[in-house]
């Protein structure tokens, strides 16, 4: 069977085919906030990589899903109302669902509800339902340069919409045909990348402890039961640039002490930013520095900051251009997801023996 879109205004139905085909990825500037270094100009190379779904990573069977945008929420005090994709199965009920942060780059799109479409596309098709704000620090919405609180990377705003999005599931499942009472309210995942990973760590518990702010210093909410944080940002240190945690107190403050709720960390052995760091740990530093006991981390070798290309089909921010890397990725954090929201679910324990079963694994897993 071949991939079909049927389209409307505010409907898009996906019917996935057997086997997905992930498009071939660019190259060019990572995602980053800002001091991030300056954009290269994009390259386009033929895939060298073989293309699969999932690596040699078990996951469940396919099937068809359904996205629709855009949900609009009208948030008290936000300069634009705050708008959400909803991407889903097509069949199923108590369904698991992701929110899903993206990151602070340069491309016009990819970071917003139209980005990230290798991973939305790949855990609707998997059995959740994938929940994607556009934050306002999103380059489409043209607010990073105004003066507005927190910004250009509004490390505040990104969290208070997700706390929002938990606050009117029943507005969003009433706007979505087909959405209402599918929902498992029960099992819900923070995943976010770059920035948007440190959303998703506010979620668990981290926190931005800049003397000079006033406001409340914890940010977590309960009804996360689990995070996945990709490339973020890590723990300030001496090499930190000046002008780059000038611009953002969450690259100044941030501490992981007490994120408490249980996290898969993600990170590239060869994301460095020297605009930020002069250490590659930085990138898991979420992992080092958080209570032990229900961290887990997972290191692609070789991976840079959009490890493989997770932004967007054909990103051209992907310095470390690898679908199988995105495949892998993707699958292994289905597996985590799926074993942490539903702990008798093997899908993790056979994820990592898959992986390191592999006569060249793309990537190793540490628990502390």
């Amino acid at each position: 069977m071949s991939n079909k879109l049927v389209s409307s205004s505010r409907l898009r139905i996906w019917v996935a085919s057997a086997a997905l085909a992930i498009l071939p990825l660019g190259v060019g500037n990572a995602q980053e906030s800002p001091g991030a270094a300056p954009a290269a100009t994009p390259t386009r190379f033929p895939t060298k990589f073989p293309i699969s779904e999932s690596g040699n990573i078990p996951v469940g069977k396919k099937t068809p899903f359904t996205s629709y945008e855009a949900v609009v929420l009208n948030m008290p005090g936000r300069p634009v109302p705050l708008e959400v994709k909803v991407s889903m199965p097509a069949t199923g009920t108590n369904l698991p669902v992701i929110l899903l942060s993206h990151g602070h780059g340069n491309a016009n799109f990819l970071s917003s509800l139209k980005g990230y479409g290798p991973l939305v596309d790949f855990w609707a098709a998997h059995g959740f339902i994938v929940i994607q704000p556009t934050h306002i620090d999103s380059k489409a919405l043209g607010l990073r340069e105004r003066k507005l609180p927190d910004a250009p990377t509004f490390f505040y705003s990104k969290v208070m919409d997700m706390h929002y999005i938990l606050d009117h599931l029943d507005q969003i499942e009433a706007t979505v045909p087909g959405l209402k009472g599918r929902m498992d309210r029960n099992r819900i995942a923070a995943v976010g990348h770059s920035s948007g990973g440190l959303t998703a760590s506010y979620l668990l518990g981290a926190q931005v402890l800049d003397p000079n702010d006033t406001r409340k210093k914890d940010l977590s909410d309960k009804r996360i039961k689990v995070g996945v944080i990709m490339t973020a940002p890590g723990v300030a240190d001496m090499a930190t640039s000046s002008a780059a945690a000038r611009r953002s107190p969450a690259l100044r403050y941030n501490s992981f002490a007490k994120m408490t709720g249980p996290a898969l960390v993600v990170a590239g052995d060869k994301d460095l930013n020297p605009a930020f760091t002069t250490r590659v740990s930085y990138r898991w530093d979420a992992y080092t520095y958080s209570p032990p006991g229900n961290k887990t981390l997972l290191t692609f070798l070789g991976g840079e900051h959009i490890l493989g290309g997770i932004a967007g089909y054909d990103s051209v921010e992907t310095t470390d251009e690898n679908p199988e890397r995105v495949a892998t990725l993707r699958a292994l954090v289905w597996a985590y997801l799926r074993t942490q929201l539903y702990p008798n679910d093997p899908a993790w324990r056979n994820a990592v023996a898959a992986l390191q079963n592999s006569s060249a694994p793309m990537a190793k897993v540490e628990s502390r």
